[in-house]
């Protein structure tokens, strides 16, 4: 591996390059110019700011608490690779204080009549339904173009992201200080994408990268959990399936609101009133929960077809892939079945995971019911 200076000498030189050959070949727009530039400085600031775990550790000025966080990192990492068979690299091996909340700020915008996301297309990363900004000003003023020109926007705080397995990802102070659990998805989750990812097929790499940190988490919480850890994320748990169970019953209705042939006008009153539904419906589930305002961010902007746009994206295919891991049994024979389905084209992938699929599926209905059953957690 390289040493610390080397390497971020070699992405130095990197940096400059990239962005000298983006100017010569003009490849792309100057507001694009600016966009690519941005990202390879957020970056390369990450790079710049990590250090690895043990020089933390072996610093008498780290803070305690910080130390127990970063060696419970290690354990996870150690166990993601042994127990997981998840990438043995340099990710995740160090750790970055940042000052900031987020490492990203995402945007995500819709037409106003439509749950269908904008995309944009990278490379790598292929064409994804959001842009990502290392700054939150950066992103709000993207967001406020494209409110200009009419679209529904949600600006979104991101906590964790993945390379993909092109550079180290660092642990994060964004993160470091979620509960054992939450840790430790987080991190089988993202390090899941360097095992499989399909430029351009979002529910493909995130379902999957879900089922990876579910199985995952279930393991670590059988050999390093007690009672009160797996009690609390059974709960935690509950929660998410709930909130995510209204999130889809209110998109189901927009859905079929969309597709009336109605007036615009007709439609705008409409749309509110769903709107105003899904806020008065949580604070209810928020009711029954104890008064738990752990999603409560999530509705910090005014509600839109963007906040509902990717519901299901983590999910949609989750079924299909819980069923492909119970039949092969190992996570490393679980990961070449899904390299395999990722060469697929698009519909022998999307044909091969509806034969993996149980045959029901999530709606309307039985979301609603799925609300209304959820236990209250503290």
């Amino acid at each position: 591996m390289l040493q610390p200076a080397r390497r971020y000498a070699r992405a130095r030189l990197w940096l400059g390059r990239w962005r000298l050959g983006l100017l010569l070949l003009g490849l792309v727009g100057c507001a694009q110019l600016q966009y690519y530039v941005q990202a390879a400085q957020g970056q390369y600031a990450l790079w710049s700011d990590a250090r690895p775990i043990e020089d933390w550790l072996g610093d008498p000025a780290t803070d305690p608490q910080l130390k127990a966080r970063l060696e419970k990192a290690l354990l996870i990492r150690r166990f993601a690779v042994q127990e997981l068979g998840l990438p043995d690299n340099a990710s995740y091996r160090n750790y970055a204080a940042l000052s900031r909340p987020f490492v990203l700020w995402n945007v995500v915008a819709t037409p106003e009549f439509s749950l269908e996301p904008l995309r944009w297309c990278f490379p790598i990363a292929g064409c994804v339904s959001y842009r990502g900004y290392y700054s939150k000003d950066d992103a709000q003023a993207f967001a406020a173009g494209l409110r200009e020109e009419g679209k529904d926007v949600q600006v979104g705080g991101v906590p964790a992201y993945s390379t993909l397995g092109w550079f180290s990802d660092p642990l994060l102070s964004t993160f470091i200080h979620y509960s054992d659990a939450e840790l430790a998805r987080m991190i089988f989750h993202e390090l899941a994408h360097q095992v499989a990812y399909v430029p351009g097929d979002s529910t493909f790499n995130e379902s999957f990268a879900t089922a990876v940190e579910e199985a995952g988490l279930e393991r670590w919480l059988e050999l390093y959990g007690n009672e009160a850890m797996r009690a609390a994320y059974v709960q935690y748990n509950a929660r998410r399936q709930a909130f995510l169970a209204l999130l889809i019953t209110h998109r189901n209705m927009l859905e079929q609101l969309y597709a009336e042939k109605s007036s615009a006008r007709h439609k705008r009153t409409r749309k509110a009133a769903i709107f105003q539904h899904l806020q008065s419906e949580y604070q209810l589930l928020k009711t029954s929960w104890g008064g738990y305002a752990g999603y409560d961010r999530w509705f910090a902007e005014p509600l839109n077809n963007a906040h509902l746009s990717a519901v299901g994206t983590y999910h949609e295919l989750l079924p299909a892939f819980r069923n492909l891991l119970k039949q092969e049994r190992t996570f490393v024979r679980f990961y070449a079945a899904v390299q395999n389905l990722a060469s697929f084209d698009l519909p022998q992938r999307q044909q091969r995971l509806q034969q993996l699929s149980p045959p029901v599926m999530l709606h309307a209905d039985n979301a609603s019911q799925s609300v209304s059953s959820a236990e209250p957690s503290k």
